[in-house]
């Protein structure tokens, strides 16, 4: 169904009590892929589930919605909610809203908050959102993260240089997707920032590896988990560099960065359970107080992490964190954590992913691509679009690339062997789509 053009006003608490004895439940959605198995999570027979989406996000929307609705972002709030008021004038008032995706979550929050349902609500979000709100919050718990500060203006970045040195990260406070993260290398380049669009955070440039870690907090612990290693990082992906990861299977590496964890997920939602996608800098050269590398704080999602981690998680280590996610939107008991998703020991296999940027401005054309299933030191699944196909310019970055390829293995070493080949060998090209338009 095509969006409705302006807002409709919210029916009445009487109008909504004639609207029918099955459960509303909103989905806001954007992704195409299936990240999230939405019918395998709510009967959608004994309820009405109705979604919002983009026209791209059309592709993950089950057969058995009750009602559909495009909208040209779902981020915009105030479309969104227009929409989802129209949805209520037909099929009730909705008892539960769902929104997993990481730009989507204070839109969630804040109909859940107009419609009075259960799940998180914009402070508890916002902490995960505001990456100056999040750095403040595991500073104050006395925690370990580099030094930072609101990027007001050019001169609040040069201050902030002069005091912490150079090269400096400026970066949106509510960005994702590495989206306007800018590397500052001196105070010639600061007159060139865009400081202006959206508030803005600056950090100080730390020189370690990026590692990711990904799970369950139950408010209290880290109830599932795995760190990975990236191979090259998010922003140089940006760029035009492969991006991949592994997870580590060195159980010191793992003892530190599980504390750290901890620790950083305490600060940041004390008592409330969240799936998480954190990222932290290690430094194996030094030492805390328990002989352990140091782990440093970067930023941190309540959200499921993106590129291939959903998969990996279903298909390697039996537990679906999308599950979760939807399960603590509706206020539910989370899934049951199988062992073989508990820590990283609990089994002995090794997973990774890894994705080959856009070939081309999107959306553009696929020329050429080749599949890379089936070699010796291959991924085990990939999503390769065949010549022909188109490769949209959709908001979910991560999602519409020029290949994205998943791996298990024995080890890490074996894993990233077989990214780093995998990225070598691959090859994937396309031509930009052209518009041409006539009058009459």
């Amino acid at each position: 169904m095509s969006a409705t053009e302006k807002s409709i006003p919210a029916p009445s608490p009487q109008e909504f009590a004639t609207a029918g004895h099955r459960p509303h439940v909103v989905v806001v959605n954007r992704w195409r892929e299936r990240y999230a198995e939405f019918t395998r999570y709510i009967d959608h027979a004994a309820n009405r589930v109705s979604y919002v989406t983009t026209e791209v996000g059309t592709g993950s929307v089950p057969a058995e919605a009750h009602d559909v609705v495009l909208v040209p972002a779902t981020d915009d709030l105030e479309r969104v909610r227009a929409e989802v008021r129209a949805l209520a004038a037909r099929h009730g008032a909705p008892e539960s809203i769902v929104a997993l995706k990481e730009d989507d979550l204070l839109v969630g929050a804040a109909l859940r908050e107009e419609w009075d349902v259960p799940g998180p609500r914009q402070p508890e979000q916002i902490v995960f959102r505001d990456k100056y709100v999040m750095c403040r919050a595991v500073h104050d718990a006395g925690l370990d993260v580099p030094a930072f500060a609101a990027a007001t203006d050019a001169a609040a970045v040069l201050e902030f240089g002069e005091a912490h040195g150079w090269p400096v990260i400026v970066k949106p406070r509510t960005g994702s997707s590495s989206a306007g993260v800018v590397r500052v290398d001196g105070p010639e380049q600061v007159a060139g920032l865009s400081l202006d669009a959206d508030p803005m955070l600056v950090q100080a440039f730390v020189d370690a590896t990026i590692c990711h870690v990904d799970g369950v907090f139950d408010g209290e612990r880290l109830l599932a988990w795995r760190a990975s290693r990236y191979l090259n990082t998010c922003l140089g992906f940006r760029v035009g560099s492969f991006l991949g990861s592994v997870e580590i299977d060195d159980p010191r590496v793992n003892a530190a960065i599980g504390k750290a964890a901890a620790g950083f997920l305490g600060a940041l939602s004390p008592g409330r359970a969240t799936v998480f996608h954190l990222e932290v800098f290690l430094d194996e050269d030094d030492l805390d107080a328990d002989g352990l590398p140091r782990c440093r704080f970067l930023e941190c999602g309540a959200r499921v992490g993106g590129a291939e981690i959903p998969f990996l998680w279903r298909e390697v280590h039996g537990y679906d964190l999308m599950h979760a996610a939807w399960q603590l939107q509706l206020d539910r008991p989370l899934p049951p954590v199988p062992a073989t998703a508990a820590t990283p020991s609990a089994t002995g296999e090794v997973a990774g992913w890894m994705l080959v940027p856009a070939p081309a401005e999107r959306p553009c054309r696929i020329t050429e691509s080749t599949s890379m299933t089936g070699r010796r030191e291959g991924p085990y699944a990939e999503v390769v679009l065949r010549p022909g196909e188109v490769l949209p310019d959709a908001d979910a970055y991560y999602e519409h690339v020029g290949g994205r390829f998943r791996f298990r293995g024995a080890t890490a070493a074996a894993v990233e062997t077989a990214v780093t080949t995998t990225a070598r060998d691959f090859r994937v090209h396309a031509e930009p789509l052209t518009f041409s338009t006539t009058t009459a």
